[in-house]
């Protein structure tokens, strides 16, 4: 098994530079930044910040079913605003994701991101366990 191996999957836009939308090492999954662009177009979508940000979201849950995980396994999520006027819009994007207990976070507020976009989010999860854990 290599130590490290790169995720790839047609359910989320393709790298617009050299690096891969996800790698896999040592037991943890770390994804590359994703924009709220469609998957087939590589387009952004429209709405704003929000809807940017929720289908960044589907495609890093796209990402991570790839890597054979899921949003219940993530342990840290960075987000990029380039306005921080759009944290709760974006906020709201993400609890409509995410469950308790919720990952670590940052959001950090940059001067721009490619494609004009408005947010940009990352994850780090445990690998393995896509399915939902049931409850006890």
């Amino acid at each position: 098994m290599s130590a490290r191996a790169p995720v790839q999957t047609d359910a989320a836009p393709g790298a617009i530079g050299p690096y891969s939308q996800a790698i896999a090492a040592a037991g943890l999954v770390f994804t590359a930044g994703q924009l709220g662009a469609d998957a087939a177009s590589g387009a952004l979508v429209e709405g704003g910040a929000g809807a940017q940000a929720d289908r960044a979201l589907q495609n890093l849950a796209a990402v991570l079913d790839a890597a054979g995980t899921g949003f219940h396994r993530v342990v840290k999520t960075t987000i990029f605003l380039i306005d921080m006027g759009d944290f709760t819009e974006v906020n709201d994007a993400y609890l409509r994701h995410l469950t308790p207990p919720y990952p670590a976070r940052s959001t950090i507020a940059v001067q721009a991101l490619p494609k004009g976009a408005r947010v940009e989010i990352e994850m780090i999860a445990l690998a393995g366990g896509a399915e939902e854990p049931s409850e006890s």
